[in-house]
């Protein structure tokens, strides 16, 4: 298909429509919602909490906060439901292929995980909504994602190529671009910014969250 990258190790497609056509032809798909779904499930996955996710429109507004922040004194065990519209709709939705979610904290665990499971990886950066319910792409997920392609081996579709470009243009200073960028002022302005700074912080986590049974929970 015109459209699926197949000739590539590495494949990046955006959403909804990016994860079906790419999931059914890999070995392993790599969900990435920066701010905030991916990096409050690393959060919690840390600290051995295994994270259902759940479709929104099902969900309606029910489960645990998106916070990364709330997150950190959550009890240590124990299972969590967290809808979002974009990183956990899309999870709900990944087929049979082995399902991660990945950010920047533990985009290097991810990858070395997920290449166990073969070459062909596909990684979905999640984006956000526009008011009308319409796919926004979103500079953190793909920065996120590019993290993630930059740390895996293999041939790159240009797609893939132009992520971990991205990743690479703004590595320095991924703080204060995120912070900067429409998703994070949205959160500061609610009062989030300690969530934003968490979701900055590059390779701080060795957890790898990977889809089994419906959870997410730590890779080994």
């Amino acid at each position: 298909m015109t459209f699926d990258q197949s000739e590539y190790d590495l494949r990046c497609e955006w959403g909804p429509a990016g994860l079906e056509i790419l999931a059914a032809i890999s070995d392993a798909v790599i969900i990435v919602d920066v701010l905030r779904f991916s990096t409050a499930v690393d959060v919690a996955v840390s600290r051995g909490v295994s994270v259902a996710p759940q479709r929104w429109n099902a969900a309606k507004h029910t489960g645990r906060s998106l916070s990364p922040s709330a997150l950190e004194s959550v009890a240590a065990g124990g299972e969590l439901t967290m809808p979002s519209p974009n990183g956990s709709t899309l999870a709900t939705h990944a087929g049979n292929a082995a399902t991660f979610t990945a950010c920047l904290r533990n985009c290097r665990a991810v990858a070395d995980r997920a290449r166990q499971f073969g070459s062909r990886i596909a990684v979905i950066p999640a984006g956000e909504r526009w008011p009308d319910g319409a796919l926004r792409p979103a500079i953190e997920d793909l920065i996120g994602a590019g993290a993630v392609l930059a740390a895996l081996p293999g041939r790159r579709s240009p797609e893939a190529e132009a992520a971990a470009a991205v990743f690479e243009r703004f590595r320095s200073n991924l703080r204060d671009t995120l912070i900067r960028c429409s998703s994070g002022k949205e959160l500061v302005e609610r009062g989030l910014a300690r969530d934003v700074e968490m979701a900055a912080d590059y390779g701080v986590s060795s957890a790898a969250p990977i889809l089994r049974d419906g959870r997410f929970v730590k890779g080994s």
